[in-house]
């Protein structure tokens, strides 16, 4: 599928010296979901704020569909939509003006079909006459992505979208993102909430540091990186690791009734089959058995919290 937007070699250090990116490269399809994950202080946001013209890279380019977003900055900016973290709009303004206005900063001609269709799907179009400053947190952050849509982007970048929404709006809004996503629109979305990516999301990135750790789908990474553990709950204690399981490496409880053996998804190395064969033939007797798989979060922690030597 062809990419829509192309990151290459971007880096930033602000002037304080502090490098907030590190030589970022990235590709996204036309029409995909890409959730970035990553703690506070990632570099999420300055890689958004970055290709959304808000913030200079101290080098490195960034292409939206063919126009680079320094030297072609209108073309560039009229493909993008954003939903900044923070909930800061013109308080005395009506829900339909603000998101008319922000239609007409990007050049585009009053469409007031298109501005009723908007805030219908985000259900504020009984609101559409409220001053901004009456809206409840919720409904403001509705606003925000109503203001992103209004010059109806091709790319729309949510960042934290849900931080601090209730459980419908939450479900609504990831509707929301279906439907765009359907219509061809690329989302490119920073969460917390790692259910949220695995649900939604076609790829997702992990960022550290600075530094975009990896980019994959969903499959792939838990195919990659997630583990496999097998627990036997032995039917006597045992005092050490038999010598015959050594090379297995398996975890024995402190109690000595429970033995635990980790072992990757990808074929390498010994696996559940042969670690069983040499458990019977060692004369292990067993009273159950059972089996566990990392989940994102799993792999999302280990990667994040990992310290490189």
């Amino acid at each position: 599928m062809a990419s829509i937007l192309t990151v290459t070699g971007v880096s930033k250090t602000y002037a304080s010296g502090h490098q907030a990116l590190k030589s970022i490269n990235l590709s996204i399809a036309r029409g995909e979901i890409l959730a970035l994950l990553g703690p506070n202080g990632a570099g999420k946001t300055t890689l958004i704020s970055i290709i959304c013209g808000l913030v200079r890279p101290s080098s490195g380019t960034v292409v939206v569909d063919g126009h680079d977003i320094v030297r072609d900055y209108r073309a560039s900016r009229a493909l993008i939509g954003l939903v900044p973290q923070e909930l800061t709009t013109d308080a005395f303004e009506s829900v339909w003006n603000a998101v008319s206005f922000s239609r007409g900063l990007f050049g585009y001609r009053a469409d007031p079909a298109h501005i009723e269709k908007t805030l219908r799907a985000l259900s504020l179009w009984d609101k559409k006459d409220a001053r901004i400053m009456t809206l409840s947190g919720g409904m403001k952050r509705r606003l925000l992505i109503a203001k992103a849509l209004s010059h109806e982007p091709r790319i729309l970048f949510l960042d934290e979208p849900t931080a601090g929404v209730d459980v419908e709006l939450r479900r609504d809004m990831w509707q929301l993102v279906r439907e765009l996503r359907d219509t061809g629109v690329t989302v490119i979305l920073t969460t917390h909430y790692i259910e949220e990516a695995e649900e939604m999301a076609d790829r997702i990135g992990v960022m550290r540091k600075g530094e975009l750790l990896l980019v994959e789908r969903k499959a792939e990474l838990m195919r990659k990186l997630g583990r496999k553990q097998l627990t036997l709950q032995l039917q006597q204690a045992l005092a050490q690791v038999p010598a015959a399981l050594a090379g297995f490496a398996p975890a024995l409880s402190a109690d000595g009734l429970e033995l635990t053996y980790t072992y990757g998804t990808r074929g390498q190395g010994p696996g559940m089959v042969a670690f069983m064969h040499q458990v019977d033939a060692a004369g292990i007797a067993y009273r159950d058995l059972h089996t566990t798989q990392s989940s994102l979060e799993d792999i999302f922690v280990s990667l994040v919290h990992e310290e490189r030597a």
